[in-house]
């Protein structure tokens, strides 16, 4: 491939720049020199990363290797491909932070859970590495094994819980195989609702899977008790689950913003909506997220309003970070019409090194940027490369995904109808759901060009994920070619305003109590409701909280919100009170409840002074009632006595 050195030193203008043909083995000497240097060190090319890394052992500076071969030399375009690779050396250049892990350990207990002798033959491949449990469900003609290497029991698993090292089962049907079985296996009357604990559960029974989202699951090994080669790849890896196993906390989890619910009322649920595994699950106000359980697909992160949940490989932050260093640094180099290309290690990467060994490669302005999941990647980001100069965005997922990708469209129609709102025109972001590098390829080469922001902007993001999304919206806002103010989103969208029936509002404020985040607000002073769009997450609570609903959530992004003063949505003059002139309620509201105990309540006859009191403020009443040795039963109609324990007492002993 040629190397367009020049290219690459205009986009890389701080970093010294050295060209090599066989460094990797001719020229390791040369390697060897500048790994010898302080500071950063970016290796163009990962074929002999572990020979460079045990190289570049002991050096003070990182050592970091970028694809730069597959990704951009090896394609029909590689000749142009200079101002890509500058783009992709500074996205690597750019430091992701640590991120915590969890601990997953396994004594190695496995239930072997099957239908036949398959699970049998399964359980004696596993005997000799782990503890094993074979359970066969609805047995039928089994022959006894001469000799008991491992118990045999018969039991259908009714529900599953846990993971690797710490699973849970409820087992019904359960029975211990009779010593005295002959020609086949004869059980004990079975029992139902028992507890069943293991570290690993191998499922041959080719029924439902245990779990949601089965293949996320650690621990958890499924296989087609036919497909022999499958059901031994399955073996294979269940012996190896012995252990200790650090797996990576995916998610950061900040309780005091969550809006899940508020007094019992339910607000937001999206994250409870979108969990592939059930790792979420409420408690109380807010909800809880089993690490343990996490599979990593970033959906909670990428949908939460407030950025409770944050991803953590990278964090928001750190992803804006790599973009903005890749699209900023490809159009210094001299590149155009850049297509962000986001895909996954584990398929992603395959498919694009396929279609570089085998096809034509990625057409030079494709800018591939791998993460974790791409359902990880959140609206901030996708705002975040137009305002940064991407002509087009596309998602590179699997033909069948592992996990439901809902998410990642409703991502997608909220940035269409703000890019498409904003001037952008034809369909800018979309996904390609394939699994054959050819349709890739044939795909990414039909992208007919589009024009980008002429100013690209540069803004440096830091902070919380809302306040990423509000500044990458702001700038993507600002170099826009037709900058609308207020743009409707589709319904679920985390940034909007409220629709109130101010006809049907008391102004009893339940609202103002349960807001999390105080877009909705009162005043101490009078009554009086005010609304902050900037503030307000669509989490839902005000409108399940309003006594009256007369709120409704209204998905929208108005970019003027942020310098908007909070808006009055409704005012009325206060009721006074009648004693000491001191605001105490609403005079409407106070007026209603008057007229409708007048005369029509025993206990305020019509022109009677007692209704003074429904005037006065809480401190008079009690002061007007002890005046007027006010007696609340004093003219209650007359009925029967209420019957109180003697009563029931001496009834049951006259029964007697």
């Amino acid at each position: 491939m040629r190397l367009d050195t020049g290219a690459i030193r205009r986009g890389c203008r701080k970093s010294e720049i050295a060209e090599f043909r066989q460094l990797c083995r001719a020229e390791l000497d040369d390697f060897r020199n500048a790994a010898k240097a302080n500071g950063a060190l970016i290796v163009g090319c990962t074929q002999e990363a572990p020979l460079f890394g045990d190289e570049a052992k002991g050096r003070s500076g990182k050592t970091e290797f970028v694809n730069l071969r597959e990704a951009a030399g090896w394609s029909t375009e590689g000749t142009k491909a200079g101002p890509k690779m500058a783009a992709l050396l500074a996205a690597t250049s750019e430091a992701a932070p640590a991120f915590p892990f969890v601990t997953l350990s396994s004594e190695g207990v496995i239930l072997v859970y099957g239908r036949d002798e398959v699970a049998i033959e399964a359980g004696r491949l596993l005997a000799e590495h782990l503890d094993v449990t074979v359970m066969i469900t609805k047995p039928s003609q089994i022959m006894p094994p001469a000799t008991t290497s491992f118990p045999i029991v018969q039991g259908t698993i009714r529900n599953a819980r846990g993971h690797l090292g710490a699973f849970e089962l409820t087992v019904d049907d359960y029975g211990t195989p009779r010593p005295s079985s002959r020609d086949a296996l004869v059980f004990e009357a079975p029992r139902s609702g028992l507890t069943s604990r293991c570290d690993i559960v191998l499922d041959l029974s080719g029924g439902t899977p245990l779990f949601p989202a089965h293949d996320l699951r650690d621990g958890y090994l499924r296989a087609d008790p036919q497909d022999p080669a499958v059901m031994l790849r399955a073996v294979l890896r269940a012996r190896d689950l012995v252990g200790s196993f650090d797996k990576p906390k995916y998610v950061n989890f900040t309780a005091d913003i969550c809006v899940h619910s508020r007094s019992k009322l339910t607000g937001c649920h999206r994250c409870l909506d979108l969990c592939p595994t059930g790792a979420i699950t409420p408690n109380g106000d807010h909800v809880k997220i089993n690490a343990e359980v996490c599979a990593g697909c970033g959906r909670c992160a990428a949908a939460c309003p407030t950025g409770a949940a944050t991803y953590a490989l990278p964090p928001a932050d750190a992803l804006l970070h790599k973009l903005r260093a890749m699209l900023l640094t490809y159009r210094e180099a001299g590149g155009s019409d850049a297509i962000v290309l986001f895909h996954d290690g584990q398929h992603g990467t395959a498919l694009i090194d396929a279609l570089a060994r085998h096809g034509d490669g990625l057409p030079a302005n494709v800018l591939p940027f791998a993460v974790n999941e791409v359902t990880q990647v959140g609206l901030e980001a996708i705002a975040a490369s137009f305002a940064y100069g991407a002509s087009r965005i596309r998602f590179l997922l699997r033909a069948k995904p592992l996990h439901d990708v809902a998410c990642l469209s409703q991502t997608i129609a909220m940035a269409d109808a703000i890019i498409c709102g904003l001037g952008f025109a034809g369909r800018r972001v979309s996904t390609i759901e394939t699994d054959d590098p050819d349709v890739l390829g044939d795909l990414l080469w039909a992208v007919e060009p589009a024009p980008a922001a002429e100013r690209p902007a540069t803004f440096k993001t830091f902070g919380k994920r809302r306040d990423l999304l509000r500044l990458a919206l702001h700038e993507l806002h600002r170099v826009a070619p037709a900058p609308t103010d207020v743009i409707a989103l589709p319904e679920g969208a985390p940034l909007g305003a409220v629709s109130i029936n101010v006809d049907g509002c008391t102004l009893c404020l339940s609202c103002v109590s349960a807001c999390p985040t105080g877009a909705l607000r009162d005043d101490p002073e009078r009554p009086v409701l005010k609304f902050v769009e900037d503030a307000c997450v669509q989490c839902g609570l005000c409108q399940s909280t309003c006594p009256e609903k007369v709120i409704t959530l209204k998905p929208q992004i108005d970019f003027g919100a942020a310098r908007a003063a909070p808006r009055i949505i409704k005012e009325e003059a206060p009721a006074l009170c009648i004693r000491c002139n001191k605001p105490f309620g609403v005079k409407s509201t106070i007026d209603k409840i008057a007229a409708k105990l007048e005369g029509r309540h025993w206990m305020y006859p019509a022109g009677d002074k007692r209704l003074d009191v429904v005037r006065m403020c809480a401190d008079c009443r009690v002061i007007a009632m002890s005046e007027q040795e006010f007696d609340p039963f004093k003219g209650v109609p007359e009925r029967a006595p209420p019957r109180t324990t003697e009563d029931y007492l001496r009834h049951r002993e006259d029964d007697d």
